[in-house]
C-alpha cells in the first residue's frame, strides 16, 4: 500500500506544466512550477516545515510551544498545518490588505489571527512585524520563525524546490522567474540551480511601492520608493536577509492592475487556478519576452491557490472598483443583436400614410425608414403622423413622400454606443446601422436605454 504517514509527507514534488496560450508570442518554452498541490496550497509549506524542524532540533521550539509569526497568509498556513500535526499553538499577525479568505483559512486550523494596518513603517508598534515581535516576548514558551531573516527559509528551497526544477527540466532550465517577498524561494532555488549551471538567469518579480528593484540596480535603499500597493505576497518596504541580491540577475516591476488581470487570465486561458503573485510573475514574463529566445526553458513559480483571492482578484465588483476590470465596449452591433436576424421594416415613398400606420401597429414600432429607387430616401415616425392627422384626418390617403422627413443618420456596426446616442435627438428619433453585409438595422432610444439598464 502507498500512503503518507501524515499530511506533512505530501509537501513538495509539485508538477511542472507548460504554459500555452498566454505565451504564444514567446519563442521559449515556458513552464510553470505549480505549487498549489502542497497541502496548504502554496510553496510556503516547504519552508514552514523546514523552519519548524530546524527550531525543534536546536531547542528554539519546545514541546507544547506557541508559534508566533507575521505572515501574508501562506506561511501561516504552512506553519498552522505543521502545528496541528506536531501539537503547537499558533498566533499570526497580518496586514489588512490581505484577502479575508487567507484569514479564514488560518482560523480553520485553529490559529489566532491579529490583523494590523498596512500603511505603517515596519518599526511602527502597530505594524505586523512589531506586533509579532512583542507577542513573542509576552507569550510564554513561544517562538517566532521570522521567515524574512530565518536561513531555514532559503535552505528549504535549496534542498527541495531547486533540485525538483533541475530534475523536471532535465537540467535544461535557462531562466527562473519568481515573485520576491521574503526572498527565501528565489534565493534558495537560485543557489542550487546556479551551482548546477552558473549561466542560468534568475529574474525576480517586484511590485511598484517596493524597494527591491532600485536597491538591486543602485545599492540605494530609497524610502521614496515605498508606498501602499495592492499586490499580495511580493515586494517589501525593507530588506529581508533572505533576499540574496547577488543571486538575482534582474528585477522586473509589475503594476497592481497587470498582476490582477493576469491572475484571472491564468485561470481563463490556461485552466490553472492560482493566486496574485502568480499573476504578477506571468505579467513579468510577458514584459520580459524580449529576453527569451528559441530553445530557452523558462520556469516560473506559481506560488499559491486562487481560492485565497475569491473576494478580490476573482471578484468583478472588487476589480471594477479599482479600475482593473476593463469595461466592455459596446457597439452599435450590440444594440441590434436581438433582432439582427430579422429584416428591417421599411416602406416605399409611393405608399399611403395609412399603410405606414398599419405597419406600425403590426410590428409595434414607432419609426420606419422610407425607400425610394431602392435606397433609403427618408423617414417617417408616429409623432409626426399623429401631429398631421390631428390637423387633417384625411392625411391617411396621401403618399408617404409628401410628409416624409430626412433619412436617419447611418453608422457602422463598430460605432460605440456613446457615439450612437449622440445622434439621437428630439428631431432624430432613430439611427441606422449598416452592417458589413450591406444590410441595415434600425436603433432607437429605447434600444440604447435597454442596453444600459
Amino acid at each position: 500500500m502507498k500512503y503518507a504517514n501524515n499530511i506533512l509527507e505530501t509537501i513538495g514534488n509539485t508538477p511542472m506544466v507548460k504554459i500555452n496560450k498566454l505565451t504564444k508570442d514567446i519563442p521559449a518554452l515556458v513552464l510553470a512550477k505549480v505549487e498549489t498541490t502542497n497541502p496548504g496550497n502554496s510553496i510556503k509549506d516547504r519552508m514552514a516545515l523546514k523552519m519548524i524542524e530546524d527550531a525543534e532540533k536546536d531547542g528554539r521550539l519546545k514541546p507544547g510551544g506557541t508559534i508566533i509569526e507575521g505572515t501574508s497568509g501562506n506561511t501561516g498556513m504552512g506553519l498552522a498545518i505543521a502545528a496541528v500535526i506536531k501539537g503547537y499553538k499558533c498566533i499570526f499577525t497580518s496586514t489588512d490588505k490581505q484577502s479575508k479568505e487567507k484569514f479564514d483559512a488560518l482560523r480553520a486550523f485553529g490559529a489566532e489571527v491579529i490583523v494590523c494596518p498596512t500603511n505603517v513603517d515596519p518599526e511602527d508598534p502597530r505594524s505586523y512585524y512589531s506586533v509579532s515581535s512583542r507577542l513573542e516576548k509576552e507569550v510564554p514558551n513561544s517562538w517566532k520563525p521570522n521567515q524574512y531573516d530565518n536561513p531555514s527559509n532559503a535552505q528549504a528551497h535549496y534542498e527541495s524546490t531547486g533540485p525538483e526544477i533541475w530534475e523536471q527540466t532535465d537540467g535544461k532550465i535557462t531562466h527562473l522567474v519568481v515573485g520576491v517577498g521574503t526572498g527565501g524561494t528565489i534565493s534558495g532555488t537560485a543557489k542550487y540551480l546556479k551551482e548546477k549551471n552558473p549561466n542560468i538567469k534568475v529574474l525576480g518579480i517586484d511590485t511598484y511601492g517596493s524597494v527591491f528593484k532600485k536597491y538591486k540596480e543602485t545599492g540605494d535603499f530609497d524610502k521614496n520608493e515605498i508606498y501602499p500597493y495592492i499586490t499580495e505576497g511580493i515586494g517589501e518596504d525593507f530588506l529581508p536577509q533572505n533576499v540574496d541580491f547577488s543571486l538575482i540577475d534582474h528585477f522586473e516591476k509589475v503594476t497592481d492592475k497587470d498582476a490582477a488581470i493576469y491572475t484571472r487570465a491564468i485561470a481563463r486561458e490556461e485552466g490553472i487556478f492560482v493566486g496574485n503573485s502568480a499573476g504578477s510573475a506571468m505579467a513579468g514574463v510577458l514584459q520580459m519576452k524580449h529576453m527569451f529566445k528559441e530553445g530557452d526553458v523558462v520556469v516560473v513559480i506559481f506560488h499559491d491557490h486562487g481560492t485565497r483571492y475569491l473576494g478580490k482578484m476573482f471578484n468583478d465588483e472588487w476589480m471594477r472598483d479599482r479600475g482593473f476590470l476593463e469595461v466592455e465596449r459596446k457597439t452599435a452591433r450590440d444594440l441590434i443583436a436581438e433582432h439582427i436576424d430579422k429584416p428591417m421594416v421599411t416602406i416605399g415613398s409611393g405608399e399611403l400614410i395609412g399603410h405606414a400606420v398599419a405597419k406600425m401597429k403590426k410590428f409595434d414600432i414607432s419609426q420606419i425608414p422610407v425607400i425610394k429607387d431602392d435606397v433609403i430616401a427618408g423617414s417617417i415616425d408616429e409623432s409626426k403622423i399623429f401631429q398631421l392627422l390631428v390637423e387633417d384626418p384625411k392625411l391617411l390617403d396621401k403618399k408617404i413622400d409628401e410628409i416624409m422627413g430626412a433619412p436617419y443618420p447611418v453608422v457602422s456596426e463598430e460605432t460605440a454606443i456613446s457615439e450612437v446616442s449622440k445622434l439621437i435627438t428630439k428631431d432624430t428619433p432613430a439611427v441606422l446601422v449598416k452592417l458589413h453585409s450591406g444590410k441595415y438595422h434600425i436603433v432607437t432610444k429605447y434600444d440604447i436605454i435597454s442596453s444600459i439598464a
